[in-house]
């Protein structure tokens, strides 16, 4: 077996995963959220419905400082309920479509339901622009972490950067 192949059925392994663990909400539509029982400060503002699920793999990439690790952005790739990929995830936050839409986000919320993984978090769109999945999007939920956390040991050297592996499940919104 090819690493290509090996590295796309990982992926496809991992992603089934996901989306059983997400149960019915995989395939998410307006009117179905992702149980959010015991975080309830995630829940978005009614009036909003669930227009797009998508599963990232990437990493989140920290910065030595020379007395701890800072957050610098995220790098990842979004995948589609049939695993396809469909856009990618970086720094603003901002989530942008194979489509032709991009959305930033603005941190409202954080929960962390799993201490070794980094927090799950409803975040406001400031802004959305361009025809495709993103468009008009007014918040964004991150649940369904696995890793991410910054490294648990000091850097080598000022500016060096560590490059963590997360997974995650972003569920984007519109206004009614």
């Amino acid at each position: 077996m090819t690493a290509a192949i090996q590295r796309a059925s990982i992926h496809l392994a991992a992603l089934g995963l996901v989306l059983l663990a997400a149960g019915s909400q995989a395939g998410a539509g307006p009117g179905r959220v992702p149980d959010l029982d015991g975080y309830e400060k995630l829940q978005v503002p009614e009036g909003n419905n669930v227009a797009y699920v998508t599963y990232a793999e990437g990493v989140q990439i920290y910065r030595w400082n020379g007395a701890a690790w800072g957050f610098v952005a995220p790098e990842a790739v979004l995948y589609d309920a049939d695993g396809a990929e469909v856009g990618t995830h970086y720094a603003g936050p901002t989530w942008e479509s194979d489509s032709g839409s991009k959305v930033v986000g603005r941190v409202l919320e954080r929960a962390t339901p799993d201490p070794t993984a980094i927090p799950w978090l409803k975040l406001e769109a400031a802004s959305s622009d361009g025809p495709g999945v993103f468009h008009r999007v007014t918040f964004i939920l991150r649940v369904n972490t696995v890793g991410g956390l910054a490294p648990s040991n000091a850097g080598d050297a000022v500016g060096e950067e560590a490059r963590v592996p997360y997974s995650t499940w972003y569920v984007f919104y519109r206004a009614e």
